[in-house]
């Protein structure tokens, strides 16, 4: 029950490898022809693909200006989020001084009959 149960090993043949043969340049500049009656030509290696892409380099003064901007958006959006919290503050208590005067006055009014 507690013994690991592995799965049987795959009983397929390892696939084997045939590396090509190499074809070397005759010395009139062709390759031979290979088994399939065709002749090859000469490949060369490619290079490896150059990033186009620039590269970004920070000056200094870039630097500080970038600081400065990111400190300037946490100021903007501080000080908007705190307004708004003190916008629904405002609104909040309006609304419960606005609540304790009408029943106020709905109080006097059934004490007044």
């Amino acid at each position: 029950m507690f013994t690991p149960k592995y799965p049987r090993p795959d009983t397929a043949p390892a696939p084997t490898v045939v590396p090509p043969a190499a074809l070397v340049p005759t010395s009139d500049g062709h390759t031979p022809a290979c088994t399939c009656g065709h002749t090859h030509t000469p490949t060369t290696p490619t290079p490896a693909p150059v990033s186009t892409r620039p590269t970004v380099q920070l000056t200094p003064g870039a630097l500080v200006a970038l600081a400065a901007g990111g400190t300037a958006a946490v100021l903007v959006v501080g000080t908007v989020l705190v307004s708004m919290l003190l916008a629904v503050a405002v609104t909040g208590a309006s609304v419960a001084v606005c609540a304790i005067v009408i029943r106020s006055l709905l109080n006097s009014q059934h004490k007044a009959r």
